[in-house]
């Protein structure tokens, strides 16, 4: 692990961009955690767009769909859901997660595993440590850490490379909105949008193309807003999801609105899965470290944003709710 100044330059490790420059190392896959957002998607895409352009065989691969709202992406089309019968010999290259299970590819064979992330990293057994390892939790996005490795192999920025880094920056900064907007993020982002990275098109597409079906899951959603001693808790149950016709994916930044409440210090949004398994997302206005609690209920993330899923408290909202309170009482 690597630790730098959030504002960056972010240089990619001489052995990593060897590696990726390499002739002999030809096939790669490039793939990111189930239930993608910006990050994951815009890294995704970028990366392997890169890869390609200096002549490899990419194969970028997520478990889940591509969220309709980020659809517009130039290569969306492209990403697979299923992987060859044989991948033992293509390089894994994880982008915003950091072991392979988090993209559900626990116990698929690879010839190596290469990660780039910026959350706070993973413990490693024996035998799981990949062959390469670049994670900066001080970077506001996995995003920007692409963007300086497309610098350093010199590949040009086009407009499709331009239009995914600026998503994955911009949306995992909440638009520029967010504690861990830097420097750095804006003058990348800048960089970008000179290479043909059009804001107005990313903020239409990402937050202005809700159906009529995710507004009816957001309203009774809003329903179950619950403020106690700065933490503020919205759910969603899978009663609303049959309700109201939305899918999982639209669920996707509901946790911004309990964070908009003046007076939360933290804001959790609780999913209930298909199978029962709850999924928490955590966020922190102020010095609250969230990412110490999803620790405690298996998950993970960065100081001001983390999750968890878990099935200890399975289709039972209020109780997890309850849980929470107790864990962030007195923050």
């Amino acid at each position: 692990m690597e630790t730098r100044t959030a504002d960056g330059p972010f240089l990619p490790p001489a052995e990593l961009l060897d590696y990726f420059r390499d002739e002999k190392n030809k096939k790669f896959i490039v793939a990111s955690h189930i239930s993608p957002e910006g990050d994951a998607i815009g890294s995704t895409l970028a990366l392997a767009a890169a890869l390609r352009a200096t002549g490899k065989e990419v194969i970028a691969y997520n478990r889940d769909a591509v969220p309709h709202f980020f659809s517009f992406l130039p290569g969306s089309e492209d990403v697979v859901h299923t992987l060859p019968g044989n991948t033992e010999d293509y390089s894994l290259v994880l982008v915003d997660c950091s072991k392979p299970f988090r993209a559900a590819l626990e116990g698929v064979r690879f010839s190596r595993t290469l990660v780039i992330d910026h959350h706070e990293p993973d413990s490693y057994g024996p035998g799981e440590t990949p062959s390469h390892l670049w994670v900066i939790p001080a970077c506001p996005a996995a995003g920007l850490l692409v963007f300086y490795i497309v610098k350093a192999l010199g590949v040009a920025i086009d407009r499709q490379l331009a239009e995914n880094l600026y998503t994955a920056i911009s949306t995992d900064t909440g638009s520029f909105r967010y504690d861990n907007t830097t420097a750095g993020s804006l003058e990348a982002s800048a960089e970008l949008v000179r290479a043909g990275a059009e804001p107005a098109l990313v903020a239409r597409n990402v937050y202005e193309t809700w159906s009529a079906n995710r507004m009816r899951l957001l309203c009774l959603a809003m329903d179950t807003i619950e403020l106690r001693d700065g933490t503020a808790v919205m759910s969603v149950s899978q009663e609303m999801f049959m309700s109201s016709g939305a899918s999982m994916e639209d669920v996707d930044n509901f946790t911004g609105f309990p964070r908009m409440l003046k007076d939360a210090k933290v804001a959790v949004l609780l999913t209930e899965l298909e199978d029962g398994t709850l999924r928490a997302s955590l966020r922190s206005k102020g010095d609250t470290d969230v990412r110490i609690v999803a620790q405690k209920f298996g998950g993970g993330g960065h100081k001001r944003a983390a999750g968890f899923r878990t099935s200890a408290w399975k289709r039972n909202l209020q109780g997890l709710r309850e849980a929470l309170f107790k864990e962030f009482e007195g923050e």
